[in-house]
């Protein structure tokens, strides 16, 4: 399940301290678009990566800090064998009730926003060049917006996104059609992003689009620097 940045004032004020310090870059696109290639990309050039959804498959994997929390509320069927979060069934569930995603939200969002802090200001220590926070719906969250210096959109047609969903996971396509519909459309990101990352052709046409990327994202760091 895709995560959301909450609009909580105690993200911005952690986070904030950042800003104007290093650039601070959203990274968001559509399911099947293509973020953590992009992200890992970036990576190898050295910049810092914080994955709110990686995040928020930690604290649901066995032993994870929102396991017990989901337990006790939902019910121990909601946890599989193994210990994690049993995704199929809550995913079922969040799509059908309101009330059930908002109560999962209580308490995953605090637990995804206190490791987010904390790993953008242990890279932030280490010397990472930039951040970039890779975020499913970031434009839908609406709190991202004043922190980032730049929105990074990861873009391609929707049928490509469904195609490589199927192939990667075995959700069926109106699976994947509830998720898509749970998220921004494709021209309301567009309409948002700083830069749009092209991702519909070869892997070596990407390369150069995040070199590009990357570039740009040092630019801001110069900038920064400057004005410092």
């Amino acid at each position: 399940m895709a995560t959301v940045a909450t609009k909580s004032t105690t993200e911005q004020s952690d986070l904030s301290a950042l800003k104007g310090h290093i650039p601070l870059i959203g990274l968001t696109g559509g399911i099947g678009s293509g973020k953590t290639v992009v992200s890992d990309l970036l990576a190898k050039l050295g910049a810092g990566i914080v994955d709110t959804d990686l995040i928020a498959h930690q604290i649901t994997a066995p032993n994870g800090a929102a396991i017990s929390l989901i337990a006790k509320q939902f019910g121990p069927d909601f946890i599989g064998a193994d210990g994690a979060l049993n995704r199929d069934k809550m995913r079922s569930l969040v799509f059908t009730s309101p009330e059930a995603r908002k109560s999962l939200e209580t308490i995953t969002h605090p637990l995804i926003r206190q490791e987010t802090t904390r790993q953008a200001l242990q890279l932030n220590k280490d010397g990472a060049p930039y951040l970039v926070f890779v975020v499913p719906l970031l434009i839908e969250s609406g709190s991202w917006k004043n922190l980032i210096d730049c929105l990074v959109v990861v873009d391609c047609p929707k049928e490509t996104q469904i195609q490589r969903v199927m192939q990667r996971s075995n959700l069926s396509e109106e699976e994947i059609a509830r998720i898509l519909a749970a998220q921004a459309s494709r021209e309301e990101r567009l309409k948002h992003a700083n830069v749009v990352i092209e991702n519909q052709g070869s892997l070596q046409e990407l390369e150069v689009e995040v070199q590009n990327l990357h570039q740009k994202i040092l630019q801001i760091q110069k900038d920064q620097l400057s004005s410092s």
